[in-house]
């Protein structure tokens, strides 16, 4: 187990075949960053799982909030930096990721799903390395 700053992924260029980073980057105040180490880290053809919470269609954020009452009026939660919109994808591309949007209805059963959901999206999005 090891626990590392997503800003500076102590790994080389290329590691990892695939990577999952689910409900981390509304956490971390540079999140552009953190997508290029994703993009770094990973292998050429490989994949990254990467969920958010979405809510509407702009990304809502102001580095000026910052106490957890604050943060927590705006995003929802305390420690959240921002609330996603669906602009969210937007970017991912920035970032250098191209994505294949899938319904979480097309990869598990309804009884499966309602288990092991997280409900504050409908979506799974799978990146694939562009640079």
């Amino acid at each position: 187990m090891l626990q590392a700053d997503i800003t500076a992924i102590p790994f080389t260029d290329e590691t990892f075949d695939a990577v999952i980073c689910n409900h981390v980057l509304e956490h971390i105040p540079d999140d552009r960053r953190a997508l290029a180490e994703l993009q770094r880290v990973l292998k050429r053809n490989g994949w990254a799982s990467i969920q958010v919470p979405i809510e509407g269609k702009l990304t809502r954020e102001d580095p000026s909030i910052r106490g957890a009452e604050g943060r927590t009026f705006h995003y929802g939660q305390a420690d959240h930096v921002r609330q996603y919109g669906r602009d969210f994808l937007l970017r991912l591309s920035d970032g250098g990721f191209s994505t294949w949007t899938i319904s979480k209805e097309k990869l598990l059963p309804p009884a499966l799903l309602n288990r092991v959901s997280v409900e504050c999206e409908k979506e799974v999005w799978i990146c694939f390395r562009q640079r």
